[in-house]
Formats: C-alpha cells, structure tokens, sequence
C-alpha cells in the first residue's frame, strides 16, 4: 500500500513528540514535514534525544512546508496561533488540529472564553469535534477536526451516554478533575517550574477554565438543552496522567449499577474505553502511556448521587493519541493502527 504523507505542525511540542513516537511504526502515514518555526533548521533529535535513532525530516518553518506533497496535517501550535494558519492550507489536505481554535462551534462563544474574535469563522463551519467514539460517522467524514482538549474527553467519555440516556440530572454535574504538569505545555512557565509544582497540589482557571465550554458544549447536545456543569482544574507534582471525580444525582432512583450498565452498553465494541465492574476505581498509573480511558462506578453514601471516576493519559487519549485515532478514521483505517499501545507501570 502507498504511504499517506502527512506533516506535524508544531513538532517540537509535547504533543507533536508524542505524535513522532506513534507514527515511528505506523504502517500507512509516512512524516514528510515537521516544523518548528524557533527550531527551524535543527534535527528532531536536538529537541528530543530519545528520537535519535528515527529518520526523521529536519525541522523547518511552515512557510517552507511543501503542501503539494502532503495529503494530511496534524497541528500542534499553540492556542490562538493555529486559525489564520489552517486558513492557508489547501482544501486537499485534512486536518486534525490539536488546539483549541476550532473546537466551540459558536464563534461568539470562542470570542467570549478565548479574548479575541475567531479569525477563520469560515472554516470553523466546517469543524468537526473529535471526540472519536461519540462523533465517529462525522469524524470519517471531515476534513477538519477539532482534537477535544484532555479535561473534556476524560469528563465526556462517561458523561455523554448518561446524559442521552436522561439518567441523570443535568443541572447538578460537578467535575473535579487532576492532570499532571505536561498539560501546561513544553514553554518555559514560572507555574510549571518544578518548585512551584512539586509537593504540592492547586486548582486554576476556577471557575473560568477554557475547558468548561467545550464541556458544557457537548453536554448540552447530548441533553438536547443547555446544560452548564461545575468544573474545577487541579495541577499535580506528576509529569502526565489525567483523574476526573464526577459526581452526578441520578433520575428516577437509578443507581451505580444503573449507570454502569448504560456505559459498558455504549462501550461495549469499544477498542480504547473500558468499564471496570463493581468496585473498580481507576487510577492514573493504570493507563500512563496507552489511548485508553477507564471508567469506574461506586454509589455514594448520599443516596440518589453516584461517584464516577474517568482516567486518561492527557498526552496520548487526551491529545495525540485521539489525533491519531481521529486521522486512521479520515483516511479508513484501522482506529487502532499505531495505538496498541500497553500502559507503562511502574
């Protein structure tokens, strides 16, 4: 079979590192380009020595990306950088872009959470939200899509199938979710100095994280009316890993077992979401470096609410690892293909 060029803006990221290292030993998507315009002239493996002994393209500016030869684009630019460059790109190759520039549908409402107007309004109508097990015909379809941020997808993985199902109340979600310090980016940071995180724990964005909207977004299309959840951020002393606490109260004295049934029935062919059986809680270790998400049910001792618990790699299902799965399914491959990846423990 001929090989699928495809490009990595923004490579010298941690998502565009982790897009490298899927795509070493994928059997279809060959990398042709990898830019990183401050890195621009440098080997990958002067960013990233664990990549040495990959033969990889040199890094260069996106103004020197040869479009011609591409048939597909993963993009890793910062937020509020990416809308004016996809713009440009030619409409024969596809996208899945890894910010949040083109993931709220309403451009009033990006205007709103992200500080300035849309700047590809046009394009944004073409967007598709990848949240690959819930937007798949759509997803296989696009031509640009929307990579969901890591808090959404460890939240709306569990969420969306109770809220379709009416089993819990809308009005009442509250999300309490941890992710480890590579979420905040490679960029030099005072916040994400090793002082400043180790040994310790705090929440941000409270009240105001840009995450919400898609959540609140995405709710509110399962629900078939506006729904806005409580949602709060935490940073923790650990390098990557994702844990979301989400309780709900349920409708119509439905139960732990109730709701479980619903998501291993929603899940149930699914290669990358597992539902553990009673008395499972997972844990962030137990899906460090794989594409998986795993779900956990337990019954508060406040009858009529239940405790769900979602874990995810914040890299890999919440970034770079749904990319991939989102472009095998634009191109009609496999959604696995390159994904079976195992969790690294210890």
């Amino acid at each position: 079979m001929n090989a699928i060029d495809i490009a990595i803006l923004g490579a010298s990221g941690y998502t565009g590192a982790e897009l490298v290292r899927f795509l070493a030993n994928h059997p279809r998507f060959n990398i042709e380009a990898l830019t990183a315009d401050r890195k621009a002239g440098h080997s990958m493996s002067a960013v990233y020595p664990q990549l040495a002994h990959l033969k990889l393209p040199e890094l260069v500016t996106i103004e020197q990306v040869n479009w011609d030869e591409l048939a597909a684009c993963f993009c890793c630019l910062p937020h509020a950088t990416t809308q004016e460059v996809l713009a440009k790109v030619p409409a024969h190759v596809r996208i899945v872009d890894l910010s949040a520039d083109f993931r709220l549908e309403d451009v009033a409402a990006y205007a709103k959470w992200y500080g300035h107007e849309h700047f590809a309004p046009d394009l944004q109508k073409e967007a598709v939200y990848g949240l690959t097990e819930i937007n798949r015909s759509e997803i296989q379809a696009a031509r640009l899509v929307a990579n969901p941020g890591c808090y959404p997808t460890c939240s709306l993985l569990p969420l969306i199938p109770l809220a379709e199902a009416g089993l819990i109340e809308e009005d009442d979600i509250v999300i309490d979710a941890k992710s480890g310090v590579s979420g905040a980016g490679r960029a030099a940071k005072e916040g994400s100095l090793f002082c400043e995180v180790t040994e310790g724990i705090h929440p941000y964005g409270v009240a105001a994280h840009r995450h919400v909207a898609e959540i609140d977004q995405e709710l509110s299309r399962a629900a078939g009316h506006a729904v806005t959840a409580s949602f709060t951020a935490h940073l923790m002393p650990m390098s990557r890993g994702m844990l979301a606490s989400i309780y709900v109260r349920t409708k119509d004295g439905a139960t732990a077992a109730d709701l479980r049934d619903v998501l291993e029935k929603s899940y149930a062919d699914e290669p990358f979401v597992k539902i553990l059986p009673p008395g499972g809680i997972p844990q962030t270790r137990h899906v460090r470096g794989s594409n998986l998400c795993v779900i956990g049910l337990a019954d508060d001792r406040i009858q009529g609410r239940v405790l769900i618990f979602s874990a995810i790699d914040n890299l890999v299902k919440g970034a770079s690892g749904q990319a991939l799965q989102n472009m095998n399914l634009m191109f009609g491959l496999s959604e696995t293909m390159g994904l079976d990846l195992v969790p690294m423990f210890p």
